[in-house]
């Protein structure tokens, strides 16, 4: 994986970290970076399928052990068809979610399942991100925005505000026993103003 610098963002629904993730390959872009902007579940054929499985359809479709198993089969493969290339290419990957994600939505947030999601996560991809960006919001504030979207594609946001809750304490607390990856950034301002800060900190962390 040497040559290229593996960037995440990470945060609870409706925390604009998507916004912000398309905000920061469109600079680096114009700084003369090559960029891979992606996504999970999905950034691969075979994750995008996954994908409509496990965002899509009534909360309960699935338990919590068997969405663990489809989002560590995407990430494998989106792992296989598109970061790795892309960093072996020499370019920033820069996704919006990996495995912090399922560290919350299925390890500790639907159950206890933190150290199956570590076992598999160390058996079929063993990667961590470079560096990592929380973009930490209010949950009340997240889900409204999340839920305003209307689409398809809200399994998780119809969990309630409890799940996003937790999901919010989780990540700070992920983001507080790594301090070397992760940097937490309030996302409850204009997005260019967010969007300056995530730019500052990740020219730094690059060195450009």
């Amino acid at each position: 994986m040497a040559g290229g610098r593996f960037l995440s963002f990470e945060g609870i629904d409706g925390s604009g970290k998507s916004t912000q993730a398309r905000l920061l390959a469109e600079a680096l872009r114009g700084l003369g970076r090559p960029v891979t902007l992606t996504r999970e579940p999905g950034g691969s054929p075979g994750a995008e399928e996954i994908r409509r499985l496990v965002l899509e359809g009534d909360p309960d479709r699935w338990s919590a052990e068997t969405e663990l198993l489809l989002f560590t089969a995407a990430r494998r493969d989106h792992l296989e068809r598109t970061i790795r290339p892309a960093l072996a290419r020499g370019e920033v990957v820069i996704t919006d979610r990996f495995a912090d994600s399922s560290r919350m939505y299925q390890g500790i947030s639907r159950g206890d399942l933190a150290s199956l999601v570590e076992a598999l996560h160390a058996l079929m991809i063993g990667v961590e991100p470079d560096l990592t960006v929380l973009i930490d919001i209010d949950p009340e504030v997240g889900l409204s925005r999340a839920l305003a979207r209307k689409g398809a594609e809200q399994r998780f946001e119809d969990m309630g505000q409890g799940l996003q809750r937790r999901m919010r304490d989780g990540f700070l607390a992920l983001a507080a026993s790594h301090p070397g990856r992760f940097r937490v950034i309030d996302g409850a301002r204009d997005p260019q103003a967010v969007a300056a800060e995530v730019l500052a900190t990740v020219r730094a962390h690059l060195g450009v």
